[in-house]
């Protein structure tokens, strides 16, 4: 897959990539895989929870089956479709005894390709097995965390995880962050590395294309008032102003630790930031 670029005809499209789409499908998607998505622009009650988040454009949300639940029965890649709601693409599969479901599209898949999810299936990407089933070292990706949770991890645009060992009741993983964590064996897994390679080599060329993604400007904490920031105030150019840099919440930056889930840290075996 390569890069598209565009005639330098304005200053946004002299800079602008995108990813080639011209493999992806022409046609709309699948009706009843789809609904209405209402977003939430940030703010709950009136007030502004996310900061920087806006409606952006409309768009319905693809239904992905993240679980691979359809045990032995193969499916056919009809198409490989785009996904405004993510970076990576999906391939709409039609299985033998009719239905149809979304998948996340693992790099490689090519329409009338057949997958299939199952204890003991051929190891091939795009099919889904076990974590215990599944050789060391090969690239897989939309890894369960509990067994019949559904995928929840490397389902990003470009990423892959690998199997690095097996120890009893759970498998060691090395994530695409680097770090190594252990999950249980019987957690489910899709072969193959995650679709658009190319996505972290997209240059949006313009400020307007961010706004159509929901992102709204942000704007420096020192150069704000003080009633919108804790950084803000002073006059002319000024520092921080304080002992310890401050979120806007008030809560302590640089140094101080935020991470607060302390139970998971008995499955991590090598930070990533180490």
């Amino acid at each position: 897959m390569a890069m598209k670029r565009y005639r330098p005809t304005s200053s946004g499209r002299r800079q602008r990539t995108d990813v080639d789409s011209s493999h992806l499908s022409k046609e709309r998607p699948l009706k009843a895989l789809t609904e209405g998505k209402k977003g939430s622009v940030g703010r709950a009650q009136g007030r502004v929870t996310v900061r920087h988040r806006e409606q952006g454009e409309k768009k319905l949300y693809r239904q992905i089956d993240f679980k691979r639940d359809k045990k032995d029965i193969a499916g056919r890649v009809a198409s490989i479709e785009y996904d405004p709601n993510r970076s990576a693409d999906i391939a709409l599969i039609v299985y033998k005894d009719g239905e149809k479901r979304y998948i996340l599209a693992p790099a490689g898949l090519k329409v009338e390709e057949m997958v299939v999810a199952g204890e003991k299936v051929e190891v091939k990407d795009g099919n889904a097995l076990p974590l215990k089933n599944i050789p060391v070292g090969l690239p897989i990706h939309n890894i369960e965390l509990s067994p019949g949770h559904g995928g929840q991890l490397a389902r990003s645009a470009g990423v892959a995880a690998r199997i690095t060992a097996k120890e009893g009741d759970y498998v060691h993983l090395q994530m695409p962050s680097g770090e190594i964590r252990k999950v249980l064996a019987n957690c489910w897994a899709t072969l193959g590395q995650v679709s658009r390679i190319e996505h972290s080599a997209v240059k949006l060329g313009k400020a307007g294309r961010k706004r159509h993604m929901g992102i709204r400007p942000t704007v420096r904490g020192v150069v704000q008032n003080p009633r919108s920031h804790p950084h803000g105030g002073g006059e002319g150019r000024s520092g921080i102003g304080m002992k310890s840099p401050k979120s806007p919440w008030g809560k302590r930056t640089l140094g101080k630790k935020t991470r607060k889930r302390k139970y998971t840290d008995k499955y991590i075996i090598k930070d990533r930031r180490k």
